[in-house]
């Protein structure tokens, strides 16, 4: 069984999260590929990039525009709203960790 599809379902709700706890000091696109790459969570640009945007849409990060080096850096934070929704997810994520461990007799 292919189990592909599964994977990206589960992983587009954690990265989300990822992000949103990544994202307490400002960073540019390229750095956030760069440092999960780095991690071993290999992520494709044309996949953050979208959801950057998304996330900013809805309140939960911010961004500003920076020049250095002479170039122009669109960095994202994460906004007072979003650090409000990363709380609940991350208390919702533990919640389910709990219920997983309870059924793989981990706990």
């Amino acid at each position: 069984m292919d189990i592909g599809k599964l994977a990206t379902e589960m992983n587009r709700g954690f990265i989300q999260l990822l992000v949103m706890v990544m994202l307490d000091e400002p960073m540019y696109g390229y750095d956030i590929v760069k440092t999960l790459g780095e991690r071993n969570f290999p992520i494709d640009e044309n996949t953050l990039y979208p959801l950057l945007r998304r996330l900013e849409e809805r309140e939960i990060l911010s961004s500003e525009w920076r020049v250095e080096e002479n170039k122009p850096r669109k960095y994202y934070f994460v906004s007072e709203t979003g650090r409000q929704v990363r709380k609940e997810l991350l208390r919702i994520w533990k919640e389910q960790e709990l219920l997983l461990k309870s059924f793989a007799g981990e706990e």
